[in-house]
């Protein structure tokens, strides 16, 4: 399954993000991308189904399995301020289709990080290389297969 950056920024290992859930890859094998303060649009990885959509993290199923998109850690939190959700659930999405609309550096600015969490869902830990960590990514642009 070839998985694509839904923003735009540097790459970082999950092992390396401050959340013990997420580093550990429990929910999935994956990357995180650290991207820019400004207002930008989070896109679809994959193409497929959108199986949860929440103002801070989506879900994409596609033929070869799902993936979680996660704006920010801990921003269940805000109840959705600060998102603007543009997928229902259960439609079908190109990948690279618009998501979720929000600004990055407004989540930073509360104290919150503004990482983006890419895992691909029920994927043993360390299935993912984290070989780019450091490097910069586009959105759109292949970020990791599995």
């Amino acid at each position: 399954m070839r998985v694509l950056a839904p923003s735009a920024g540097e790459i970082m290992a999950l092992a390396d993000v401050p959340d013990p859930v997420f580093a550990a890859e429990m929910v999935g094998a994956g990357l995180a991308i650290t991207p820019g303060p400004e207002q930008q649009v989070a896109v679809a990885p994959i193409a497929g189904t959108v199986v949860k959509a929440m103002p801070h993290a989506y879900v994409v199923a596609g033929p070869d399995g799902a993936v979680l998109v996660h704006l920010g850690i801990d921003t269940v939190k805000l109840d959705g301020a600060g998102f603007e959700v543009l997928v229902a659930e259960k439609s079908e999405i190109a990948e690279g289709q618009e998501c979720v609309r929000w600004t990055p550096g407004d989540i930073a600015a509360q104290g919150l990080s503004q990482l983006v969490l890419v895992c691909a869902l029920d994927t043993p830990a360390g299935s993912v290389s984290a070989e780019h960590a450091g490097e910069r990514v586009e959105q759109g642009a292949e970020l990791f297969t599995i």
